[in-house]
């Protein structure tokens, strides 16, 4: 059951509840341990979650639109929840180009929301992103291409450790000896990075390159990195470092981003030769 603060019943399944809201015709944001997805009349509009690159994102680093571009739409319309429309209505941006973009970083992001299913931990109802309406997909259609996603990458290489760990290089053949995409994914493993992050680096979408990382696993290439083990000592222990900032429950668009790696404009030209074929 849902309170009216929109605290759910515990342990209840992010699918379960997502089912019943969109039943409910409900319009609101569901809060799971890995990110919300964002509902309008029992359709999701967006999904957005902290291991996957946003839409900004997305567009500014494959070179699609110029970062001042981004910027410029958040400032005019952020407020108003209509940073889409602000980029189609400004001809920055194609309508065609911002729905292609946007529904590749809707399915991404509910991939690690949605894929283990993990608990539903609030509602809000009437809770709006600052992106605005884009194109809305019935939860349904969500929820199968987050398993269909799921049991491509598990025939591939069946440890998901991959997809959030960090991971580091296995001695063995060169990237130049890969293809290009699986050559230039290898090339982002330094030991440190995570999936999410080598996908932000190479402006792509986080499910490609986890199917690529899989690949690489399956090779015997990259591993995913072990954590630290501490070590016991008998000295005393050292002061509790400051709690970390919460973080809010209505995220906002990320963080100006520093210049971006090279960009990866090849599936810019697909889309755009796709739109124009349309």
């Amino acid at each position: 059951m849902t309170t009216p603060t929109g605290t759910l019943r515990t342990g209840e399944p992010a699918s379960a509840r997502l089912g019943t809201l969109a039943e409910q015709g409900a319009t609101g944001a569901l809060s799971t341990e890995t990110g919300i997805v964002y509902l309008a009349a029992g359709h999701v509009v967006h999904v957005e979650s902290a291991v996957t690159p946003d839409l900004g994102d997305l567009l500014t680093h494959s070179g699609a639109l110029a970062p001042d571009g981004w910027w410029e739409a958040i400032d005019q319309a952020g407020r108003r929840c209509r940073v889409g429309r602000q980029l189609v209505d400004s001809g920055r941006l194609a309508a065609g180009a911002l729905e292609l973009c946007h529904l590749g970083a809707l399915f991404d992001a509910a991939y690690f929301v949605l894929a283990h299913d993990g608990p539903a931990l609030r509602f809000r109802p009437g809770a709006a992103h600052w992106l605005g309406a884009v194109r809305s997909v019935p939860v349904d259609t969500v929820l199968r291409e987050s398993r269909r996603r799921r049991e491509l990458l598990h025939r591939i290489w069946p440890e998901p450790a991959v997809d959030r760990a960090p991971l580091a290089r296995v001695p063995g053949p060169d990237a130049a000896d890969l293809p290009v995409r699986r050559g230039r994914t290898l090339a982002q493993v330094d030991g440190v990075r995570t999936a999410a992050q080598i996908a932000t680096a190479l402006a792509c979408r986080t499910f490609h390159t986890l199917v690529e990382l899989r690949r690489l696993a399956a090779a015997g290439l990259v591993t995913p990195v072990a954590p630290l083990v501490p070590v016991p000592t008998s000295a005393p222990a050292p002061a509790p470092a400051s709690a970390p900032a919460t973080v809010s429950a209505e995220p906002g668009p990320s963080p100006r981003p520093a210049a971006p790696d090279e960009p990866d404009t090849a599936l810019l030209r697909r889309l755009l030769h796709a739109l124009e074929a349309l």
